[in-house]
């Protein structure tokens, strides 16, 4: 739904219900299939909806046609499926895309509003955390990479530490920046999708229960349960546009995350993981600094490795013996390429 104008609201509709369309060929083997296409039933009716406002105010309804953007990401959908596409398909309105992310027929199914608020719990806490072992991962093979270009270039401890410095620097500060503008883009597109809900629930609240209610469908419930789980679901003003978010978006607006704090976060992972290769620089001589760096930081990646095996489901040993090999490889390629360019130079 648009604030602008009825006609507006309408081609929106019309626009998701075109893309339900593309998503129900794709999944036309399988559940999904049927879900998407009774969601396009429910998005032309509520484009009739926003017509007939729109001839009441006098406004000409022209016959829609897919603009450019809408042919792109729906030769997307079809090339590559609506599961890789679904941050692009909410940002275009829309909705059931948590089925993607939440069982289906054969799993545990929603049976109260609690429980559908708890499936969700615990998932930003999570990403929290992954997101930090990698931004110290990132910086201990970065900085540690230049350290070692340079000690292979030149014998100079202090060029060392002012590189190693800068490399902290300027990637923690890139990786802050970096992590800012996704997150602020991402909690944009995620209130602007929750304002469509707001806005969207006041105008046809009983459509909003029937799409509500289809994806409840689509994910095992039987379909008079679905119905009366949907109603009563969005019958508390208080709960409802929770529930929109949660079951049309797959969204938690609780945990929207906050720009300034992932990318405080991200500047102090990298920068933690940056500076465990330049610590020796500058407490100790160049010689015993070069290999007490190597060392701390073969022992660094080794545990980094094994905290990601947590992610990865496999052995510990292993992801750590793994990023040991690559942090070697890289610190040895560039402290290959320093050693060359340093002679080259001198």
């Amino acid at each position: 739904m648009s604030s602008e104008s009825p006609v507006s609201g309408w081609a929106e509709e019309m626009r998701s219900a075109h893309l339900y369309r593309v998503i129900a060929e794709v999944e036309k083997a399988s559940v999904r299939g049927g879900l998407f296409r009774e969601l396009a039933g429910e998005a032309e009716n509520q484009a009739r909806i926003w017509a007939g406002l729109a001839r009441q105010a006098g406004m000409v309804v022209p016959e829609y046609h897919p603009d450019l953007r809408t042919q792109i990401v729906a030769r997307l959908v079809r090339r590559y499926g609506p599961r890789a596409l679904r941050s692009v398909l909410a940002a275009m309105k829309v909705r059931g895309l948590s089925i993607y992310t939440q069982p289906v027929l054969g799993h545990p199914r929603p049976v109260s509003v609690d429980e559908t608020e708890a499936r969700h719990r615990g998932v930003q806490s999570g990403q929290n955390l992954r997101a930090a072992v990698f931004g110290v991962n990132d910086g201990l093979i970065s900085n540690c990479s230049l350290i070692l270009g340079v000690a292979g270039a030149t014998s100079g401890s202090t060029v060392i530490v002012l590189s190693g410095v800068a490399g902290l620097l300027a990637g923690a500060f890139s990786m802050a920046a970096g992590e800012y503008i996704s997150m602020r883009s991402q909690r944009e597109m995620y209130e602007y999708q929750i304002g469509l809900e707001r806005k969207e629930l006041a105008q046809y609240p009983d459509e909003e229960a029937e799409e509500l209610a289809l994806i409840y469908t689509a994910r095992g419930l039987a379909r008079e349960e679905a119905v009366a789980l949907a109603k009563s679901s969005l019958a508390d003003p208080e709960s409802a546009l929770d529930t929109l978010a949660r079951e049309e978006l797959g969204l938690n607006p609780d945990e929207l995350g906050s720009p300034w704090g992932a990318a405080i976060a991200s500047f102090a992972s990298f920068a933690i993981g940056a500076l465990v290769p330049l610590l020796p620089y500058l407490v100790l001589a160049r010689g015993p600094a070069l290999y007490t760096s190597i060392g701390i930081t073969g022992a660094a990646l080794f545990g980094v490795g094994a905290i990601i095996s947590l992610f990865t489901g496999r052995s510990a040993v292993r992801d750590g013996l793994r990023m040991l090999a690559i942090g070697g490889a890289a610190g040895a390629l560039t402290y290959g390429f320093g050693s060359l360019l340093g002679v080259s130079l001198s």
